[in-house]
């Protein structure tokens, strides 16, 4: 069984990928690093969400450090991108290879991300980075376009169901409505 770590944003995004991933074999682990995520209580607020879906659903649930202010430097000159622009596509990069750099050091056989099931993502910008990194680290990339085949639909349906709470915006402050 292949370990598969899993960046996850949110519990409405990830519960539906998580529970294809297992159907298919995967041994999950969620993997939550999100510094984008602004203010700090909506980052508690959705951490706490998915690690209470992984805690029911004997998923194993990662936390990495919470570190807002680096990430406001990493995108510093960006911030009037537009959604899905410039700024967006440096902070998929940050995210994504914070996951292929825990693969490495922890043994993970193959990675990806939930970022691709949201409409408002650009999933061949995730796409292309999450494979230049698995160039880079000589890593397995799973690289699936995750709003496909009602994927988004599915998991706003599983949203409703496990009374998930849902935000309005991506994550970071500029791409609050």
């Amino acid at each position: 069984m292949k370990k598969f770590l899993l960046h996850v944003c949110c519990a409405p995004c990830a519960s539906t990928i998580i529970q294809q991933l297992k159907a298919r074999g995967f041994k999950v682990t969620a993997f939550f690093y999100n510094p984008n995520i602004y203010p700090a209580q909506e980052y508690k607020i959705r951490r706490d969400e998915i690690k209470k879906y992984c805690l029911s659903n004997k998923i194993d649930f990662i936390e990495m450090e919470y570190n807002h202010a680096l990430w406001r430097e990493k995108i510093k000159g960006f911030e009037q991108e537009p959604e899905r622009g410039e700024r967006c596509q440096i902070c998929y990069s940050d995210r994504l290879n914070k996951t292929a750099e825990h693969s490495i050091q922890k043994g993970y056989d193959i990675f990806d991300s939930t970022l691709s099931i949201s409409p408002h993502k650009d999933f061949e910008k995730i796409k292309s980075i999450g494979e230049n990194l698995a160039e880079k680290y000589d890593l397995e990339y799973y690289g699936q376009n995750w709003k496909k085949d009602q994927g988004f639909k599915r998991a706003c349906e599983l949203s409703k169901e496990q009374n998930f709470y849902r935000q309005t915006y991506c994550g970071c402050e500029f791409s609050m409505l």
